[in-house]
């Protein structure tokens, strides 16, 4: 029985977090929430059913690895790089502040000096493991706001090392011991991120590229495999954390020729782990805290969230990130996580906090992570407050083409966001000579555009100001090609506001954004997969000898049904 118990403890848990998260959606709740709670229902802190807590942390460690190692195969390290000046000058003002709030609060809690600094320290580390969720959930990994607030989880993560080195101060070691011991941690550290970045990108594309040749899709998901934990335990080994590593080894990958297929392959591993930390996490869950002191996990937990979006939103107002953006990638980032669990840890072994203390550290971070996904809602009212703030409603856009060129636009179009989509659009609109601008968040799009010749006007797409300079009053469409919720709601809202027969077309990443988007008062939104689906429609019904008009026909059909939110399964039935 004991041989098989492995498996009975992983049914367990994915078969109450399935139900979890099928609640959770039905809710409207984001479903690692009903992850969490699910994971609190098999934890040993509530009767019933018990999984084995040390099995399932270790599988959601695989989690952890697979869901960095993506996420560093989707970026890459220029756009790493790209975001550098952004992530350290809101890291230096969200680190020291974040944590001089958390000793605060700890020593209105009468916490002594050396508790009261470990709270500090996982008051400032958010996250990352949860904002990706978030952000991959929302289809956001990679918009501007998603890019910066992990560019701050990076630099949070980075300072770990120090951290966990100055630890033995707060069991009042020897001076020698500390710096030595520093030294030490600092040397591997800067070791393993050089053999990583330059090593790896020599190695692994070579490698990749000869286990490609076999034509074997298993060697080649095994060698993935073995990159993205071997690294992770490299990395772990040398004082950094296990996450840091695999998303160093996706960064890697990600440079090589073969990123899109090994994203491809990782995925459903990706998703399937992922679960388990977010079920890990609730099975710590102290429900004994919650009934004795409700009132203190409550408050604690609100200052917290609260606290850290305002500090982090006004480290990226610093950095001269869009209020917009700012407000957002700060809410992305209001919460504690994984290393809170490991200080909280080292702090209980080495009797820096006593049980109570580490049970509230530990509330308070599963808190945060359940409140998180939920405040992304408040981004609209905490972008106006920002807004508004003296100093900022100057800088919130800049106009970087010819003034009196966009005064005398009139019945144009108005493009949000110039990638791929929005670049087709550009071009068909210059083909025919029709008048457009830009508007773009991207300063290297920007300046592209400016090369170009095109009208382009910088800033976020859903402020008022930005919106009036590309002329939206006179506007006769507004074409949000931008693949953020976020960004397309408000861009409507806004624009419809200011111009209530502006046509606003615009895409949903989802099939359950469309409803929301039209209740914004999109005048027709594009779902990319659905319209994949037509096409292919088109192309093998024409080829199996039905006529263009009757084609033609059946897709005006299904498209009326999905977009007026018929029913999904009657999409592809002939009526």
């Amino acid at each position: 029985m004991e041989d098989i118990r492995l498996i009975i403890d992983l049914v367990t848990v994915l078969g109450v977090a399935l139900i979890g998260g099928v609640i959770a959606q039905r809710l409207k709740l984001p479903v690692l929430i009903g992850y969490v709670l699910a994971g609190a229902i098999v934890g040993p802190n509530t009767p019933g059913v018990v999984a084995n807590e040390d099995r399932v942390i270790l599988l959601a460690n695989l989690g952890i690895a697979f869901l960095m190692f993506a996420l560093g195969v989707e970026f890459s390290v220029k756009e790493l790089l790209h975001v550098r000046r952004i992530a350290l000058l809101s890291s230096a003002v969200q680190y020291p502040v974040t944590f001089g709030m958390g000793m605060v609060i700890a020593y209105a809690m009468g916490w002594d000096t050396r508790s009261a600094l470990l709270m500090g320290a996982a008051f400032a580390i958010s996250s990352s493991i949860v904002m990706i969720k978030i952000l991959l959930g929302r289809g956001e990994a990679t918009s501007p706001h998603g890019r910066i607030a992990f560019g701050m989880g990076v630099v949070q993560d980075l300072s770990l090392v120090p951290l966990l080195s100055l630890l033995p101060l707060l069991v009042e070691n020897g001076e020698n011991s500390l710096l030595h011991g520093l030294v030490v941690s600092l040397g591997q550290a800067a070791i393993v991120l050089v053999a990583v970045m330059l090593l790896g990108l020599r190695l692994v594309p070579w490698v990749l590229d000869r286990v490609a040749r076999t034509e074997s899709r298993e060697l080649f998901l095994l060698t993935i495999v073995v990159i993205a934990l071997g690294t992770a335990y490299a990395s772990h080994q040398a004082g950094l954390s296990f996450a840091l590593g695999a998303f160093l080894a996706g960064l890697v990958v990600s440079e090589s020729d073969f990123d899109a297929q090994v994203l491809a392959e990782i995925i459903p591993l990706r998703d399937l782990f992922s679960t388990l930390f977010f079920v890990s996490l609730g099975m710590l869950l102290d429900v004994e805290l919650f009934a004795h002191h409700p009132l203190q996990v409550a408050v604690v937990s609100l200052l917290l969230v609260a606290g850290k979006a305002v500090i982090s939103s006004a480290g990226f107002l610093v950095a001269n990130v869009n209020p917009a953006t700012a407000t957002l990638a700060g809410l992305v980032t209001a919460q504690i996580g994984e290393f809170s669990f490991v200080l909280a840890g080292i702090g209980l072994e080495d009797h820096i906090l006593d049980e109570k203390q580490y049970s509230l550290i530990l509330a308070v971070a599963l808190c945060s992570i359940i409140l998180s996904p939920l405040t992304i809602n408040l981004a609209p009212t905490m972008a106006t407050i920002a807004a508004a703030l003296p100093g900022v409603a100057k800088r919130q856009y800049a106009l970087v083409e010819d003034e009196n060129e966009l005064a005398a636009l009139r019945r144009h179009v108005i493009i949000c966001g110039y990638g791929r989509v929005g670049r087709t659009l550009g071009a068909a609109l210059s083909r025919r000579g029709l008048q457009f601008v830009v508007i773009e968040i991207n300063s290297a799009v920007v300046r592209d555009l400016i090369a170009e010749g095109i009208p382009v006007v910088y800033g976020d797409c859903t402020a008022d100001a930005v919106l009036l300079r590309a002329g939206v009053k006179q506007a006769r469409t507004v074409a949000i090609t931008a693949p953020d919720l976020f960004a397309a709601l408000g861009a409507t809202r806004v624009s419809k506001r200011m111009n209530h027969g502006v046509d606003v077309v615009t895409r949903a990443n989802f099939f359950g954004e469309v409803e929301e988007l039209r209740e914004a008062g999109a005048n027709q939104i594009v779902q990319p997969e659905f319209e994949a689906g037509l096409e292919f429609v088109r192309h093998v019904l024409r080829r199996q000898g039905v006529t263009n008009r009757e084609v033609q026909l059946a897709l005006t059909r299904r498209r009326s049904q999905f977009y007026n939110n018929d029913d999904d399964e009657s999409l592809f039935q002939e009526q």
